[in-house]
């Protein structure tokens, strides 16, 4: 799933975001290596195979989306003994790689000893690894999300350390500290230095927002993999962008009008039996395109009460300021 000889774009986790359908949408616009699927949280028992078979409905189909991007299954949780026996569940239900998420901010799942909770005992990252590196067949893939600390930059060199020491193939790699969230700035360069010195591949996250961020990525960490969440959401051109520069993208560029994409949107969502008509979820995608990228018809679209007459709204104020645009 991850060379490390050849560089790789991964389609990021984002809990209620990059679900099925827009992993299925985003493998169609045939820019990323493959997608990793939202975390699956594991609390007082093991998750049985049909909970991942639910949760990630590509395993049906040899783990991959309808167009053929590999989807890799990520878990949650602090109990090494349930994580390993729920991974182990996760391939006899068709998983061919397992990721583990150290790096979640909510303090909903920081509270319950998951996530980016965890970066606060590194031996307990370790153990989790191993446990799960061990219950899983041997050519199975086992990854790492971390961040770069609970609240101090300098932790990621010893969690790092203690997933490889574990057995992760390799580690993705959040540039901020868990206290910040999502706040600004994102620091780089610790992935870069945890890249010379951990001996697996690394694949850089956080704040790529434009091409030139990648750039500044690329040149700060070194790295031949990254991976994009909000960022492939705000500018669906980007990660096709980032793709022709690693030399992994493909000739052509699909379509990238917001319609088109919203429609397909739509009928990946139909296509597996999800209810497609309340507009909330294209909001959502608007919204993050607006806030972070170019998109500059969400007032327009932001009270649309269906999700015909938001397509409609779209279509016309796309038009009318296509007229005006005209020479």
């Amino acid at each position: 799933m991850l060379s490390p000889k050849c560089p790789a774009l991964v389609l990021a986790p984002m809990d209620g975001i990059t679900d099925a359908p827009m992993r299925a949408l985003q493998g169609e616009l045939a820019a990323f290596t493959y997608g990793v699927s939202e975390f699956l949280r594991v609390s007082g028992t093991p998750l049985p195979p049909h909970a991942f078979l639910n949760a990630v409905p590509e395993l049906r189909h040899a783990a991959v989306t309808p167009s053929g991007m590999p989807v890799q299954v990520q878990i949650l949780g602090g109990d090494p003994e349930r994580l390993a026996e729920s991974a182990a569940n996760a391939c006899e239900a068709g998983a061919t790689a397992i990721d583990i998420n150290f790096g979640c901010p909510a303090p909903t799942v920081n509270r319950h000893d998951g996530g980016a909770s965890l970066l606060q005992h590194p031996l307990r990252i370790r153990a989790i690894v191993s446990a799960v590196r061990a219950a899983v067949p041997p050519d199975t893939p086992v990854s790492a999300k971390l961040r770069l600390g609970w609240d101090t930059l300098d932790a990621i060199d010893e969690n790092a350390a203690m997933a490889a020491e574990g057995g992760a193939s390799w580690l993705a790699i959040h540039a901020r500290t868990r206290l910040q969230g999502y706040a600004p700035p994102v620091y780089w360069s610790p992935i870069g230095r945890v890249r010379d010195a951990i001996g697996l591949p690394v694949i850089a996250n956080g704040d790529i927002w434009t091409f030139e961020d990648f750039l500044r990525c690329q040149d700060e960490t070194g790295c031949r993999h990254f991976m994009l969440g909000r960022g492939a959401l705000a500018n669906p051109a980007l990660p096709h962008q980032i793709a022709q520069e690693l030399g992994i993208g493909s000739a052509g560029r699909p379509d990238l009008d917001w319609s088109v994409l919203l429609n397909r949107l739509i009928r990946w969502t139909e296509y597996y039996g999800q209810d497609s008509r309340p507009p909330m979820r294209l909001k959502q995608w608007l919204k993050l395109a607006a806030n972070h990228g170019d998109f500059a018809h969400f007032g327009d679209v932001k009270r649309a009460a269906t999700t015909d007459e938001l397509l409609g709204i779209l279509s016309l104020v796309t038009r009318e300021r296509a007229l005006v645009n005209a020479p």
